[in-house]
């Protein structure tokens, strides 16, 4: 019971921590480094603090025995686990709702004219279909990092997080590349409108949908896969 404590507590924590990440890393490349919003220098640094960022986050991840900030990382495990697990990981992501809720408005009312929320600039089904691909590769791509059990943490996490990076960058036009919903519910909630049809399909539904598409496809292809090597041998 304790560790699940434990485990709440740290999800809070590292999701209200995340989403003032995302925020440092603009106020760092603009006001301290003195690049324009929309400079290709300002987006290279911003890209090598995100890479930075996300290293960071998956240290504190493995310092803290599994914490998490994202509902896409909790649903997978809670997918691939017993009915227990399920019941425990689920429960895990109206925490790292609340935490990203608390830092955003703590965001607002520190720098009232800074907004990094994401925006949805295609139409409901389309926003939908970019988020549920988005996630889709990056489950996917995820759940093979975690069964190389023989690559370094630093190797790991590298690619983890240019794929992420590459996938955000890809959808930050269209929908703004999220793949966590806990960090667009923060943003939503702040302006009213988490409770509209459009969040709740496009950076809700789809991207849990993907998720559990992309478990269902790892499963497969790796069925797949031990037969051939059981015949190789």
């Amino acid at each position: 019971m304790a560790g699940i404590v434990q485990l709440l507590v740290t999800d809070t924590i590292l999701s209200f921590m995340w989403a003032w990440a995302t925020v440092i890393i603009r106020i760092i490349a603009q006001n301290f480094l003195g690049f324009s919003y929309y400079g290709h220098t300002a987006e290279f640094f911003k890209c090598c603090l995100s890479v930075l960022n996300m290293f960071l986050f998956a240290y504190l991840v493995k310092l803290t025995n599994g914490g998490a900030y994202n509902p896409i990382v909790v649903f997978t495990s809670a997918i691939n686990g017993d009915f227990v697990t399920f019941l425990v990981n689920v429960g895990r992501i109206p925490f790292q709702v609340f935490g990203s809720i608390i830092g955003v408005r703590l965001i607002l009312k520190t720098f009232p004219e800074l907004w990094n929320g994401p925006e949805l600039v295609i139409n409901l089904h389309q926003g939908a279909l970019t988020e549920c691909l988005l996630t889709f590769v990056y489950v996917l791509i995820t759940l093979g990092l975690d069964r190389y059990r023989h690559g370094s943490f630093f190797m790991k996490t590298w690619i983890s997080s240019i794929l992420k990076l590459a996938l955000h960058i890809l959808g930050s036009d269209l929908t703004g590349g999220c793949m966590n919903p806990a960090a667009v519910v923060g943003w939503a909630y702040a302006l009213g409108v988490h409770a509209t049809k459009e969040h709740i399909i496009v950076y809700w539904l789809a991207p849990m949908e993907a998720c559990l598409f992309a478990v269902w496809t790892f499963r497969l292809l790796v069925r797949r896969s031990k037969p051939e090597k059981q015949k190789t041998n």
